[in-house]
């Protein structure tokens, strides 16, 4: 994926450019030493043939909100630069989008549009689950909202708790903090579930 910006864009370094050139990754445990080397080498081909761009490994679900200089090891050796980065998608919305919690609102909206594509077919099937049906209950009591939003927020605070628009609900229930265990507790045992049946495929 290619972003580019006529206007410019501003890096935390201080560089401005205009273009970055992106490389995108579920997760931040996603790619080995020889894949992650061979990513590497990839972007940094593209910045000797282009020295008015940036190379980005956008992960969806960093261990962190981030916008980093990118460390990795090729060939045996530490290396790294500046216009090589490696950033969390909350970041990346942030920069691209010139909002701060662009992602966060993305994903507060996300919910409503997957209800409006369930509802307008026959051919979705949503199983029973015992454990969201608990979910929902742990998480209705924190934010007093519909349990929908509820349980969407545990799920998304298991993955981006971090993440700009996240750690401020995290902070607003700070005061209901053995909820917030609690939840995060089912959100983890669900996370669990998942992993394993993915591990039986």
């Amino acid at each position: 994926m290619v972003y580019q910006n006529q206007e410019g864009i501003l890096l935390p370094d201080g560089d401005i450019l205009h273009t970055i050139y992106v490389e995108m990754k579920n997760k931040h445990n996603t790619m080995n030493s020889a894949s992650a080397g061979k990513t590497y080498i990839k972007m940094q081909n593209q910045l000797l043939n282009d020295d008015d761009c940036a190379c980005f490994l956008v992960e969806a679900i960093a261990q962190k909100s981030q916008n980093i200089k990118w460390q990795t090891t090729v060939d045996k050796k530490k290396v790294s630069h500046r216009r090589i980065r490696r950033v969390s998608i909350d970041e990346f919305y942030a920069l691209v989008t010139n909002q701060k919690d662009a992602f966060f609102k993305m994903c507060m909206i996300l919910p409503s549009v997957i209800e409006n594509v369930v509802n307008g077919t026959d051919d979705v099937l949503v199983p029973h689950d015992t454990v969201l049906e608990e979910l929902q209950n742990v998480a209705g009591q924190l934010y007093n909202t519909s349990k929908e939003l509820s349980i969407e927020m545990a799920v998304y605070m298991l993955g981006f708790s971090s993440y700009n628009g996240f750690k401020e609900c995290l902070l607003m229930g700070e005061q209901d903090n053995d909820i917030l265990k609690r939840l995060y507790g089912y959100a983890n045992r669900l996370n669990d579930v998942c992993v394993y049946e993915e591990k039986k495929d």
